[in-house]
């Protein structure tokens, strides 16, 4: 018997401190069309527009959440923000993480101060979310949305599923303190270069010291072994 695969959904906020939903209308970059209930790409690709109230905690989770600090005055607008624009649609794939940076960062351009992710838990200022959905290679969308939490007997990801791939698990005697290693198997799976098929992998990865989503020097680490647990 066939299953039926449900893709996950990607859903994203983006706080702005637009006075009317006008004025988020008419700084909205030229092709991109939006309605009450939707936004619409350039290429006709639909993303659900649900607005949400303000949150006093917010800010504070978004601040806390950033992968990079957000500027100042990404700050100064994510502290008087007036409304989350929420964006929601189906994932699964790379094509569809990408697209919906795209619908993202065309709310940025109105004026958002940055996107927080729910699915990962992740936060990026604006002008990184712009920087990143421009370059639209597999390193900046995994940047984006692959979160890698560190516990005391495991480092493992959340997001990955978003861009199709099933998240992963390691020991974290066997990652480096900086994480490289987990990083490098990140790149590894979102650039497709290989299939994955297997439950578990013992491999020597090659490891780049990354401090951005762009490619840094290599240097080597021995053995990691990781899980990759099945989409549940």
């Amino acid at each position: 018997m066939n299953e039926t695969v449900v893709a996950p959904r990607i859903t994203l906020r983006v706080p702005g401190d637009w006075s009317h939903p006008k004025e988020l209308l008419e700084r909205l970059p030229n092709e991109f069309r939006l309605t009450p209930e939707a936004l619409f790409l350039p290429d006709g690709t639909e993303i659900e527009f649900i607005p949400l109230e303000p949150d006093g905690q917010f800010p504070q989770i978004f601040q806390s959440a950033c992968r990079r600090p957000p500027t100042n005055d990404e700050l100064a607008a994510l502290a008087r923000y007036t409304v989350n624009v929420g964006l929601s649609a189906a994932g699964g794939s790379m094509e569809s993480a990408l697209a919906m940076m795209k619908a993202a960062a065309a709310i940025v351009r109105a004026g958002g101060a940055g996107v927080f992710i729910d699915n990962s838990a992740l936060a990026h200022g604006g002008s990184d979310w712009i920087a990143m959905t421009d370059d639209g290679g597999p390193d900046a969308i995994s940047f984006a949305f692959a979160s890698i939490i560190r516990g005391p007997e495991e480092v493992y990801t959340m997001g990955m599923q978003v861009m199709g791939f099933p998240d992963l698990m390691m020991r974290s005697s066997d990652v480096d303190e900086r994480g490289e290693t987990i990083i490098e198997i990140i790149r590894y799976v979102c650039g497709g270069d290989k299939p994955i098929g297997v439950a578990t992998c013992s491999q020597t990865w090659p490891a780049r010291a990354v401090t951005s989503w762009r490619t840094s020097p290599m240097s080597s680490t021995p053995n990691p072994r990781c899980t990759i647990p099945t989409a549940g």
